[in-house]
Parts: C-alpha cells; structure tokens; sequence
C-alpha cells in the first residue's frame, strides 16, 4: 500500500495530463454552453457528440433527459452538464421519495472522480407557458422544492442546484408603460413565480429563462427586422427606458425579467439564459445568413462580457439552442422547430461560427466518425402511370418523414411538382434506412445513385444508426415517434 500511495501522485498528474490531450485547444467564451436534443430519428451516438464538444472546446452542456447512455459518454469529460425532468415527470415528483430516486438515479450515480460534472437540473421545461393553460401550475414548484431538497439530503445542494427553464412569457411590461424598467410577473402566475424565487434564492439556486429573438419576428410581421440582432440597422427605434436606450430585443427582454425579479425583492438573482438561438429553414427569416449574423453579435457581447443595460459589465451564462437539427420535433409552433441546430442532422457545420466571439469566419471541426447508409436516393418515376395517386403518396411519406424544407421560404420550396414529390419520397425512405420497399409508393418512386439535390436544397442522406441508437427516443415524443415509426414499417406492407 505503501508503494500505490506513493505512485499516487503521479497516476493523477497523469490522467490530468491525458485529460488535457483530449480537448483540442479551441478555446471558446467561458459562458457559453449547447442544447443537446435527441428528438430524431437517427441521433448521432453520444461518444460522437461528446467527442464534438471536446474539438469545439464547448464546456458546458444542456439535455433535455437524463439518459444513461448520454451521461457516461459525458462522463470524464469535464463538460458540466445540466440534466432534466421532461413536464410528463413533474407530478411523480411531487412524492418526495420518488425525487430523491430520482437523484439517486440519475444524478449520485454520477457523483465519482471521473463521472459526469452535473451542475444542474433543470425541473421541467418551459411548464408555465401560456399555451399549456395551467397544465403543470400545481406540480412544478413541489416538483422544485423536492428534487432540491433531495440533493440537499444527498450531500450535493453546494454544488448542484435545481432550476426551472422558463420561457420569457412569464413576464412582461404593460402596454401602459412598455418598457424593461416595468417588467412584472404574468398575472395568472405571479404568486407562484415570487414563491419559486424566493425559495431559489434561499438555495443560491439560478433563475433560467428561454429568450428567442427570432420568435419575436415570426409572430409580428411588423416587427423591426433589425432589432432582433445586436448590430443596429436601418429598422432599429431604439425603446427609451429612462434615459437608456435599448437597440435590440434580446437586452429588452433580459431587462424585463431584472425587472420583475427586482419587483419581488430579488434584482441580484443569477439569470442562466438557458435557450437562445436561430434556425435555418422552416421560414423566410430562417436562414443560415441570419443565424450567423444573430450568433456573431451574440458571441461578442458573450466574449466581452457586455451584460446588458440592466446588468452592464456582467458575465452572462447561455446556451445556445441548439446543437443539432431534430427531424421528429413537433412543428407546432412552426416549420423552423426542426433547424435549430448549428449543426445538421449529421454533425456536419451549417455556416462559420466563431464560437470564441473574435468574429475570425471560421468553421467547426465537424462530428468525426460518422457513419452513412449508402449513397442511394429515392425519387419520383416519371414513367409512372398513375400521377392521379401522387398528392396522396406524397402527403404519406411526409407523414412519416421531415417535409418542412419545402415549405413557403423554405430551402425547398422552390421546386417543382417533381422535386417536391422526390424529395418527400427521399425522407421517407432515408428515414426507413433506405429499405427496398420504402421507395415504391404505388410504383411512382424509383431509386438512384444520382444526387438529386439542388444548389438550394440538399436531399439527404440519412446516418447509419444502431437500434439502440433508436431506443434512446424519450420521453412522450419519443414514444409518439417510435410508434409513428413501427405504423409506418406495418404500413409498407399494405401500400
């Protein structure tokens, strides 16, 4: 023992030293972290988005889950991770025993040298939003209280804090005075809102808010296109607020919610933003060149700690929503949901970003070791017979597949009959891995080893994935996907 005591020493400068190798060098803004969602139906492997982050020098990270294969491919990195409990758990954990299961499960487990950096846990996402009318009212705060009641008893209340990812609805300003310096709780919630922050508070836990500039656009075609970035232009009016003038909706929004929170006697609280970002496709204003033009501007207030009026000169902890392009998210509120990544479905870069904010128009190093189902298309036969039946087999594969780029604005939808009807029966059969009965629909799809993309709109190759790379679906959307999925394989029997 004596020997292994002394050898020690050098074992751990050792694994320091093997640790360090692993990360690339890239340094990026000390503040920024990445949304990790899985909502697809061919996620990229965790060992090769870990190893992503760790090219990327990104040190901080955001799930949506607490999956067990996510977490150990994080484990040893020495990314700090936020974990979370989707809004189908909160009422479970309104039972203390089965929140501090829960921690134990997913959140001590991990508690080793070498094991996963949790930092946080995000307890629920987004559960007071307006759209939900109440749904989750009752059980998120109970749902709060106990899981960080159960890291307290745990042992880890210093270091792991429980927090509510909120969207920005549960503020505002009146249309009286619409102004930051107004900001107030929403009046349907407001009680509940000055409880939870008090007892965040009371753990030196964070306030984490969802702020998206692009959806301030989507919603109001009034809405001064400039204002939604941080580089001024020619449609900025600048909101006055007592001699301060706010030149961008991000800072406007940020200092409502200083706002509200000051109102409740909690103007100092620490504000992760733990949503922001751009899409690509899905709409007119979702473009790569207004993504990178949001995120420039973005990363250098990050890098020069610009804080906002409210907060100036501050360290401000964000993450970018999101990391890659999810083709199975509900596209409710949009077209856009499944573009939000940086990143494409594949690991691959969408435009330059130079995540360190010295604006160097560089890009990513792109997901390594990723493996592709063949170079094989499926497109429309124009020797078919039976056009009449081609509205109803497209409105099929796009059941069952991603059609959102053809949209109005969108990066496909600029074909014709043709190409919209090729690229629809292509997701259908890259999402069905490429399977021989997958490009038949009737006898109006053939396959190709010709590339029928355009210079606008890419057709896809779909990745190459395990089936337990499926089973890592979670959660209610995950389920409806998986049974989306297995109606579809049934289906292609009877079509």
């Amino acid at each position: 023992m004596a020997n292994l005591a002394a050898v020690r020493p050098w074992l751990v400068l050792l694994a320091a030293i093997a640790a360090a190798a692993s990360w690339s060098g890239v340094a990026t803004v000390d503040a920024l972290g990445m949304n990790w969602g899985t909502q697809a139906t061919h996620p990229l492997p965790p060992k090769i988005v870990v190893q992503f982050l760790k090219d990327n020098g990104i040190k901080k990270v955001k799930l949506f889950d607490a999956d067990q294969e996510t977490l150990s491919a994080l484990a040893g990195s020495g990314i700090e991770v936020m974990v979370a409990i989707p809004n189908v758990m909160l009422d479970q954990m309104t039972d203390y025993d089965t929140a501090k299961e829960w921690v134990r499960r997913n959140v001590s487990r991990y508690n080793f040298d070498g094991g996963a950096t949790i930092k946080y846990v995000a307890v629920g996402n987004e559960p007071f939003l307006a759209s939900y009318n109440g749904t989750f009212d009752k059980v998120t705060f109970p749902a709060l209280q106990n899981i960080q009641n159960a890291l307290n008893e745990a042992g880890l209340g210093d270091s792991i804090k429980a927090t509510v990812p909120l969207n920005a609805d549960v503020y505002f300003s009146p249309t009286s005075n619409p102004v930051p310096s107004a900001g107030r709780w929403r009046a349907d919630i407001a009680e509940l809102m000055t409880q939870m922050v008090q007892f965040m508070a009371n753990n030196s836990a964070p306030f984490t808010v969802n702020i998206y500039p692009f959806i301030s656009l989507f919603l109001n075609d009034d809405f001064p296109v400039d204002f939604a970035f941080f580089d001024g232009g020619p449609t900025v009016t600048p909101v006055v607020d007592n001699g301060i003038s706010y030149t961008n909706v991000f800072d406007a929004n940020f200092d409502t919610l200083v706002a509200a929170l000051k109102a409740v006697g909690h103007g100092d609280m620490p504000i992760i933003v733990g949503e922001v970002g751009w899409p690509t496709d899905g709409d007119k204003h979702a473009t790569n060149a207004y993504a990178q033009r949001f995120y420039n501007g973005l990363l250098r207030r990050l890098a020069a700690n610009a804080g906002t009026p409210a907060r100036p000169n501050q360290y401000i902890e964000v993450y970018l929503f999101g990391l890659l392009d999810e083709d199975i998210k509900s596209v409710a509120p949009g077209n856009f949901e499944r573009h939000w990544g940086i990143l494409r479905y594949d690991g691959q870069p969408k435009y330059p970003l130079d995540l360190t904010g010295q604006g160097q128009n560089a890009m990513l190093v792109p997901a390594k070791g990723v493996e592709y189902l063949s170079r094989t298309w499926c497109v429309i036969n124009t020797n078919a017979q039976n056009m009449d039946k081609l509205a109803d087999n497209i409105n099929y594969a796009c059941t069952f597949a991603d059609c959102t780029a053809l949209g109005y604005g969108s990066t496909c939808g600029g074909m014709d009959a043709n190409g919209n009807a090729s690229y629809a029966f292509n997701a259908f059969f890259q999402v069905q891995d490429q399977k021989d009965e997958a490009c038949e629909f009737q006898g109006l799809a053939v396959p190709t080893q010709t590339d029928p993309s355009t210079q606008a709109c890419n057709f896809t190759i779909q990745i190459a994935t395990t089936s337990a790379a499926h089973r890592r679906l979670a959660g209610p959307a995950g389920a409806v996907a998986v049974a989306m999925f297995v109606l579809a394989q049934l289906l292609l029997w009877h079509y």
